[in-house]
């Protein structure tokens, strides 16, 4: 009798914490991102991420280019915010084409953070240059880093268009 009352008892606990999940899953906002413009640059940390000629956010050295419609210069993109930290880059425009992506910011004050974005970000980096968009292959695990690059880099895109 004891076993069944606790079997009963448990079956009972693990189905309320189901309907406890669905329900943070069907009905929870999803507020994780925010885009906001910062009205100055701030740099990361690192040092060998950071562009020495860096520029105050939406300054760019105007010329004009045929190749993919961006206008030559360097542009910084807006402050993306997540749930891991903020998020910023500064674009080069060279020939019409994107040349350089540089992260400005990014959270780096846990290991966790730290790592994903090591492994993450050089990807993201490579890949814009190489797709000359935002558009980039969200890697498993690094959602919010994922967010934030694109995030700030089509702003700094926008600019350049």
């Amino acid at each position: 009798m004891k076993k069944k009352l606790t079997a009963a008892l448990i079956a009972l606990l693990a189905l309320a914490a189901a309907a406890y999940n669905a329900f943070l899953l069907f009905f929870q906002t999803d507020t994780a991102t925010e885009t906001t413009t910062s009205s100055s640059s701030q740099l990361a940390s690192s040092s060998s991420q950071v562009s020495s000629s860096s520029q105050a956010a939406g300054t760019s050295e105007a010329s004009s280019s045929q190749s993919t419609g961006l206008t030559d210069g360097t542009y910084t993109g807006a402050v993306t915010s997540t749930n891991r930290g903020d998020y910023q880059v500064q674009l080069t425009v060279s020939g019409g084409n994107i040349s350089d992506v540089t992260i400005l910011q990014y959270p780096n004050d846990n290991p966790e953070s730290q790592e994903i974005n090591d492994g993450a970000l050089p990807t993201y980096i490579a890949e814009a240059i190489s797709n000359q968009s935002a558009q980039v292959n969200q890697i498993s695990g690094a959602t919010e880093a994922y967010k934030g690059f694109t995030g700030s880099l089509q702003d700094a895109l926008n600019q350049a268009s």
